[in-house]
């Protein structure tokens, strides 16, 4: 038996709330062009989504394209059990690159960690050949106009799920990359690690380097806060976990020369278990088993113009614990590499624009030109497509309807994205588009670092629904901050119009304003009694409350669990923000 189907089905959705108007460029919680988010709803809607199915005998694979592609389910026939962590619902988390993080399944991410297309359809095909079922899925990528492809593929007598992915680089810039294969599994407290020995880069709250065979956990239980681990050296390139409460787990198996990256992430036993549950409409939590081609997520590599890259990797889904030094690499017979799809750009509305706008150029026709994105939409000229710059210049000069200042912001934060930023204000300061105020006020603040011409791009917005957006008023506050007391004044009466929202985000700068004004009680107590949303890597609230136990003399102590920050060594190429 060896077949393949798809069909579409609901899944509850919590729906995400995005950022804001201005691009996310110079932005450490977001990636251009994507847009980020803020929070999370708490109830979940009905939401249809596309999946496929390769079915053997012994596995029943479940691929989701619109979830970037992950595999959704593995579910192990013989044993009649699911071995991945699937929670029952969609509840993105606030992880970068967009604060916007699925847990669950087998995610490939690129060119960051993790994917920012996790909440996107991606392009996908199913193929089948002798006895062998295909479905690769992927896409041309916006920030850097690179390709992805990630095959899964189960032949007929497999116990095992075989993983190719495929990267190339089709532009005329080399550019950066980092990829992780990441699977999900649920996690009890007598879930054990079985990984190799060899020194491992422990990152928790500190971070520092192990030796695995004396010092590494063996199960959750041994683990009593949030704690990811690296093998620098692995003796094999193989590693999995296995839970007897549960009876079941999940090996992996991979090239050792083309993926040699092993990582581990517990959320461990105890108080950090929430961080997990997060995710969960049960509150369950998980762990996380990865590899990749770098050693940990430090660590890009550049991919040269026109340069391929590939490598496999096998998952093995488990009754029983397995020795990883008789896990041995499977040798199945694939189709040759380059017979596998490259992908253009990716099938959704948000991108199909800009590529009528790239076709309109082409062939010289105004009249094929699409309407600009309006400003409730958050979709920004993609930075990988490089003729794009060429296409909105004209697209501003023909434009006879009243949208070239429209085009021209586009334009302006197409060159920011690509570290043009002398010529990004230049144009922006062409354009009427309010949003080209919003983001000349960040380009003057975040990169040339002059607060007071920051400030004055803002004062001009005229449209009092922009003025008042919290995104806006927060990147406000931040640049008559860095003027000094001062501003005071003109801070509090912007933050007093916005008195009765509560946007977590804003109560962190009314916070910082409490506390530049000498009310230090009154700043740690808003701090103290607000319930933030969690948010990995970020470390603002956790700043200021220190700076404020510091202020007012108070002993030193723990930051509170309600300010919704980790505690994790800042480590990792997560951020990836142009400017």
């Amino acid at each position: 038996m060896l077949e393949y189907r798809e069909f579409n089905a609901p899944l509850l959705v919590h729906a995400v709330t995005p950022s804001g108007p201005i691009p996310t460029i110079c932005d450490p919680e977001g990636l251009y062009p994507y847009e980020s988010f803020v929070e999370t709803s708490r109830r979940p809607q009905l939401q249809s989504h596309r999946f496929i199915v390769l079915e053997n005998e012994r596995l029943r694979v479940t691929i989701c394209p619109d979830l970037g592609g992950k595999v959704y389910s593995l579910y192990d026939k013989v044993a009649g059990h699911e071995v991945l962590f699937v929670p029952a619902s969609i509840k993105p988390v606030r992880i970068l690159p967009r604060l916007g993080f699925i847990p669950g399944g087998i995610e490939v991410s690129f060119p960051i960690a993790h994917t920012p297309v996790q909440l996107e359809p991606v392009a996908a095909v199913i193929h089948r050949a002798g006895d062998r079922l295909y479905a690769w899925c992927g896409e041309r990528e916006l920030r850097f106009g690179l390709q992805w492809t990630v095959e899964w593929s189960l032949g007929e007598n497999d116990s095992f799920l075989t993983q190719r992915t495929c990267f190339a680089n089709p532009t005329g810039s080399p550019h950066p990359w980092m990829s992780w294969s990441n699977a999900a599994l649920p996690a009890r407290a007598d879930t054990q690690f079985h990984f190799p020995d060899g020194q491992v880069l422990r990152h928790g709250e500190r971070l520092e380097q192990i030796d695995w065979a004396t010092q590494g956990p063996r199960t959750v239980a041994g683990v009593h806060s949030m704690t990811g681990f690296f093998w620098l050296r692995p003796g094999v390139c193989a590693f999995g976990a296995f839970t007897p409460s549960l009876g079941h787990g999940l090996f992996h198996v991979a090239e050792a020369a083309a993926a040699p990256g092993i990582k581990l992430w517990t959320y461990g036993h105890g108080a950090d278990e929430r961080w997990g549950q997060a995710a969960s409409l049960s509150g369950e939590t998980y762990i996380e088993i990865q590899g990749g081609p770098q050693a940990d997520q430090s660590i890009k590599d550049t991919l040269a113009p026109g340069e391929r890259r590939h490598h496999v990797e096998f998952w093995f889904p488990t009754a029983a614990p397995l020795e990883l030094d008789e896990l041995r690499l499977p040798t199945p017979e694939l189709l040759p590499v380059d017979q596998a799809p490259a992908f253009d750009w990716p099938p959704r509305e948000s991108v199909r624009r800009w590529v009528c706008v790239l076709e309109a150029h082409r062939a010289r026709l105004a009249e094929r030109l699409p309407p600009p994105p309006g400003i409730d939409e958050n979709h920004w000229a993609p930075s990988g497509m490089d003729d794009l710059g060429e296409a909105l210049g004209w697209a501003a000069s023909v434009n006879s309807s009243g949208s070239s200042d429209t085009w021209l912001f586009h334009l302006g934060a197409w060159q920011a994205a690509r570290n043009e930023v002398e010529t990004a204000l230049a144009t922006l300061a062409r354009s009427t588009d309010e949003r080209a105020r919003l983001l000349a006020g960040r380009l003057h603040l975040r990169v040339r670092q002059d607060p007071a011409a920051a400030v004055h791009a803002l004062r001009a917005i005229r449209v009092e629904a922009l003025t008042l957006h919290p995104q806006v008023m927060i990147e406000r506050d931040l640049a008559l901050a860095a003027l000094g007391p001062a501003t005071l004044a003109e801070r509090a009466a912007w933050l007093e119009r916005l008195l009765r929202c509560t946007d977590e985000w804003l109560l962190e700068r009314r916070a910082a304003w409490l506390a530049d004004a000498g009310r230090l009680d009154e700043a740690r107590e808003l701090l103290e009694r607000t319930p933030f949303q969690l948010v990995h890597q970020r470390y603002e609230r956790t700043r200021l409350w220190r700076d404020l136990q510091r202020a007012s003399a108070t002993p030193g102590s723990t930051p509170p669990a309600s300010l919704g920050e980790d505690n994790l060594a800042a480590f990792g190429a997560y951020r990836d923000f142009a400017g």
